[in-house]
């Protein structure tokens, strides 16, 4: 049984064969290619001690490692897609050797020309929407039921009608900014070449103190990223504050299925 993996990147076309070269990625490993036909991958040998099941297991409840290594990750993928179409793959992706990559760009061929053909020309662009300062967390699930009070009068009985206006005001405050950012999200996809929605994030992996309630990627042309960063400034301004990050390899909108590992990450798209 081998003690290394190999650790995927990214995948580009025929031209990433004149990509950059001397790339340092995770755990300060070399970057090196895999060619099969007209696709290049961009891999890394690592020690399946850090890097097998088990141990990636644990290094992912790790959140400074994980930073760490994505900071890494990025970084090869960002160069790449500075050369060529890139099809980025997602943080901690490891294979046990080079045929099982080699296996992946025969099957996966087809796709990844698709994909190619789709990202030439356009970078991803990230904008999170996040409630005002001192928005309260989004309420429980079951807090627009009524919670039954005694008949008689007790002494926690107003306690519990101030809760529960509490309750709903807090219900109506974040239907208004769930509404503002639905508002954000479709007049921005109108003039972008996709867009996906992701996952809001919580303040610990946001690192921000309020409560994100967007969290859009979007697909722009180059030389049409004046275009949508002047139609986002017409969007601030109604109680949500708006944060445009990018531009990125386009992560979102890989299709491709690499069998990959995927963490939330604490980063800057």
């Amino acid at each position: 049984m081998t003690d290394t993996g190999v650790y995927l990147y990214a995948v580009t076309g025929e031209a990433g064969r004149t990509g950059p070269v001397d790339l340092t990625g995770v755990a300060g490993t070399p970057v090196r290619v895999i060619t099969r036909a007209d696709l290049v991958a961009y891999v890394s040998t690592v020690p399946l001690d850090r890097f097998g099941e088990e141990p990636l297991r644990h290094s992912l409840e790790d959140l400074d490692w994980v930073e760490e290594t994505a900071r890494a990750h990025h970084r090869v993928v960002e160069a790449l897609s500075e050369t060529a179409p890139t099809a980025p793959v997602r943080l901690a992706t490891v294979y046990s050797g080079e045929e099982q990559v080699r296996d992946l760009l025969d099957r996966r061929r087809d796709d990844f020309l698709v994909v190619f053909s789709q990202i030439a020309g356009r970078r991803e662009w990230g904008v999170k929407a996040y409630a005002g300062a001192g928005q309260d967390a989004p309420p429980p699930a079951d807090a627009s039921a009524d919670e039954t009070l005694p008949e008689a009068e007790s002494p926690g009985r107003a306690y519990l009608k101030r809760r529960q206006a509490s309750l709903r005001g807090r219900e109506e405050r974040w239907r208004e900014a769930a509404a503002r950012a639905e508002h954000v999200h479709e007049t921005l996809a109108a003039v972008a070449a996709a867009s996906r929605l992701h996952r809001p994030q919580d303040p610990q992996l946001s690192g921000r103190p309020e409560w994100m309630v967007l969290n859009g990627a979007y697909l722009i042309e180059e030389g049409n990223e004046g275009e949508f960063a002047a139609v986002l400034d017409t969007l601030r301004g109604q109680g949500l504050d708006l944060q445009l990050t990018g531009p990125w390899a386009p992560y979102s909108f890989i299709t491709v299925d690499f069998g990959a590992t995927e963490t939330e990450t604490r980063d800057d798209r």
